[in-house]
């Protein structure tokens, strides 16, 4: 067992030897004491030794004192008025009677110095336990209280009368320890520790009174205590050591009785953890008894001191205060550590039945969302635990009751794209009152909290929107971000899950399908998915009906439409006015759009400046232009993703070929383009191939007598301008999610070699 006298200034031998003192009795003068004799025979108790007890044999000796007959008992009332009798009964009080010079002794005891807690977020006691009047609340009736009334007076008695004796300190307190020895530990400290307090409050209550009441006044004489306000500078630095001393006893008290509070259905008192802390509670026990009757030997030995009082032996209790406070403070480091220890195996334990609960609630048929919901987010009753971004008011959960709830799971560093984008489709949606969409943002609960997780969270929440999030990230329940970081597999990325009206997750990953159909993908279920993809063929409505408005009309006018990517502006520049010239030479209606590259940079951005200025082509707003570039292409992955799930490969499916084309060609370091006809025969081609076949527009274009032949033919002219010397590759984000084994040159047709490639991309 580790010895707690082996620590702290009490072995230090300087400190001793600037601190011995005598400890035999002081005689009063003779003059005012006509009982001598009486005065000889009251003197403090001795404490010789103080810290000299060998740990070890003191805990045997502790251990043989202790028989309990009484099961545990619930003692937080008795503590509870004992910290009020601590708490009122301080020192010095200012009233009328006092005047002036009662009020200079208000500072030797503030009521901000009795902080009896254990735990360093709790306020000081008169904050934390009790408001003024707390005595009217408590039951003075409880069994308790009535259970404990004879042992704690008599243990007072017992204490004042020891302290009068003299007594040994040590034996003195081993004879208390005796005389509790049928009640638990706990219960012996508070027993004790009420004990002290009736006198403590006793002898408050007449020195407080003693000026304005006669009854007080009179007791205070037969007393024959000296007038302590006049004694006061005395007496300052005596009284502030033993408030020190009595939050450092309450401070461990409180730490015993969390001990016993401990739910024994998450951590057995046989646990190895439990078992290494309760193995010093005898100990801390005994050394609580122990400064208590330091405290109480204080008091007594103003008792019958009169007019002369002297500072009897005043820097022996001084050296004695100051080792009892330090002593409890290690004390209480190991059994605050003891115990911080059993709370988390405990909260582990408590977590981890939680977790079950929850994942058992969410894989249950429910009748409707609520307890979905409610088991998610935290809410009290009458709380709103909602923030809806369009009325920019808070919401009760009810207001989900019986919807689809199709919750957007992020951090708080969404990428703005993201949000910009399911924003426009939310704007655009026709079905969008049956579903509602619900923002949880992510944070890891073992993260520090910081302001500026609220700021970004504020600014996310306010401005950018407009559905409902959750209030504060606080409020997202500790298992619901286990179960979705376990479950559903969230790290990183925003996801999107769907919640059926009953709160079963009907789609875990719904975003691909928001990406490619929008609200049309209601109720976004794989059912719905196949449907849609059942309904569709490769043409420009599929590839990017939806990132632009013009599209659709351009399709109805049956124009031929080009879209065209890649950051080599020389290149864009020859392609363009190409062709331009071919298509007026023909007669052909061209659209053409700048769809940039993936992963935009600031070349990209360039590029777009330059097409605008120059009126090269169509581009996408420049205010907006990164979110459209990146819709474009998120569309293009989500169709991949979406048709790899559904178990679809680039051997089997048409579209999963043709989207692979469209990614080896934007992998290239030239530009790329894809030209269509209405929604109707698309071709595509690489940057010099193009080139190629539009300059030399003179050898094929007499095929073209009418414009809904331009696509066909420049077609043909792309497959014989094949060129037996190339190199396609194709470039797959690490965050793909599948990569595919087998990939086929969308030239030639041969299988393309597989490599690894890190790259740093300085724009």
């Amino acid at each position: 067992m580790t010895s707690w006298d082996d620590m702290g200034p009490a072995n230090d031998l300087r400190f001793r030897q600037n601190h011995e003192v005598d400890h035999r009795p002081v005689k009063p003068h003779p003059s005012n004491t006509p009982l001598s004799g009486s005065h000889m025979s009251r003197r403090p108790i001795h404490n010789r030794g103080l810290f000299s007890t060998d740990d070890s044999a003191l805990s045997k000796q502790i251990i043989a004192t202790h028989a309990p007959d009484i099961e545990e008992l619930d003692v937080k009332p008795v503590l509870f008025i004992v910290e009020d009798i601590l708490r009122l009964g301080r020192p010095f009080t200012a009233d009328a009677s006092h005047g002036d010079k009662t009020q200079a002794h208000l500072d030797t005891l503030d009521n901000k110095k009795m902080v009896y807690s254990s735990r360093p977020d709790e306020k000081a006691l008169h904050g934390s336990y009790h408001d003024e009047g707390v005595l009217d609340s408590l039951d003075h009736e409880s069994e308790i209280i009535k259970l404990l009334a004879f042992p704690i007076n008599k243990i007072s008695c017992e204490i004042t009368c020891n302290c009068s004796a003299g007594g040994e300190a040590h034996s003195v307190t081993m004879d208390l320890l005796k005389s509790l020895s049928n009640y638990p530990w706990d219960a012996k400290v508070v027993i004790t520790l009420a004990a002290f307090a009736i006198n403590y409050g006793e002898f408050w209550l007449v020195e407080h009174l003693h000026v304005t009441n006669p009854l007080a006044k009179s007791i205070a004489t037969l007393k024959d205590r000296p007038e302590l306000t006049e004694h006061a500078g005395e007496l300052k630095k005596k009284f502030e050591a033993v408030v020190d001393l009595l939050n450092s006893i309450l401070t461990v008290t409180h730490c015993l009785t969390e001990f016993n509070e401990l739910p024994s259905a998450y951590i057995s008192h046989e646990s190895p953890e439990m078992q290494a802390a309760t193995a010093h509670i005898p100990t801390a026990v005994y050394w609580i008894i122990r400064s208590l009757l330091a405290c109480a030997s204080i008091l007594v030995n103003l008792v019958g001191s009169g007019h002369e009082y002297t500072l009897i032996n005043s820097t022996a209790e001084s050296w004695e205060i100051l080792s009892l406070v330090h002593k409890l403070s290690v004390i209480m480091e190991h059994l605050q550590k003891q115990l911080a220890i059993c709370k988390r195996i405990i909260d582990s334990k408590k977590a981890e039945d939680a977790y079950t609960t929850f994942k058992r609630l969410i894989e249950s048929p429910q009748i409707d969302n609520m307890k979905i919901l409610r088991a998610m987010i935290r809410s009290r009753v009458e709380q709103r635990p909602l923030y809806d971004g369009t009325r920019r008011t808070h919401e009760h959960l009810e207001m989900l009751k019986s919807k689809y709830v199709l919750l957007l799971i992020s951090d708080i560093n969404v990428p703005q794209e993201e949000v910009n984008v399911l924003h426009m489709i939310s704007n655009q949606s026709s079905q969008r009152h049956e579903y509602e969409v619900l923002w949880l943002p992510i944070i890891d609960p073992s993260t520090p909290h910081t302001e500026l997780h609220d700021t970004t969270f504020y600014n996310l929440r306010n401005n950018y929107m407009p559905w409902y999030s959750v209030d504060h990230p606080s409020l997202v329940e500790p298992v619901a971000i286990r179960y979705i970081r376990e479950v559903w597999k969230f790290v990183h990325m925003p996801m999107l899950v769907v919640l059926d009206p009953q709160g079963k997750p009907s789609n875990l990953d719904a975003l691909p399908m928001m990406w490619i159909w929008g609200s049309n993908a209601f109720p976004f279920t794989k059912a719905r998915e196949g449907a849609l993809w059942a309904e569709n063929a490769w043409n420009i409505e599929l590839l990017a009906d939806s990132i632009d408005p013009r599209i659709p009309d351009w399709t109805i006018e049956n124009r031929v439409i080009c879209l065209y990517g890649g950051e080599d502006i020389d290149w864009i520049r020859k392609f363009t006015l190409s062709a331009r010239a071919v298509a007026g030479a023909l007669n052909v209606p061209l659209e053409m759009l700048y769809v940039g590259k993936r992963n935009p940079k600031e070349k990209v951005r360039r590029c777009h400046e330059i097409i605008d200025r120059e009126k090269l082509s169509h581009i996408f707003s420049l205010r907006d232009y990164y979110d459209y570039v990146w819709y474009f292409w998120v569309r293009l992955w989500s169709m991949w993703n979406s048709k790899k799930q559904m178990g679809m490969t680039i051997e089997n499916d048409r579209i999963m070929q043709e989207i692979m084309d469209v990614l080896t060609l934007d992998s290239t370091e030239q530009g790329w383009a894809v030209f269509c006809r209405g929604n109707h025969e698309m071709t595509k081609g690489k940057g010099n191939v193009l080139l190629t076949v539009l300059d030399g527009y003179s050898g094929w274009g007499y095929n073209v007598d009418h414009p809904d032949k331009f696509v066909n033919a420049l077609d043909g002219e792309i497959k014989r301008c094949h060129q037996e010397h190339h190199c396609n590759r194709l470039i797959l984000p690490g965050l793909a999610g599948y990569v595919p084994d087998r990939v086929v040159c969308s030239e030639c047709g041969e299988v393309m070699e597989k490599y690894v490639m890190y790259r740093c991309c300085t724009d």
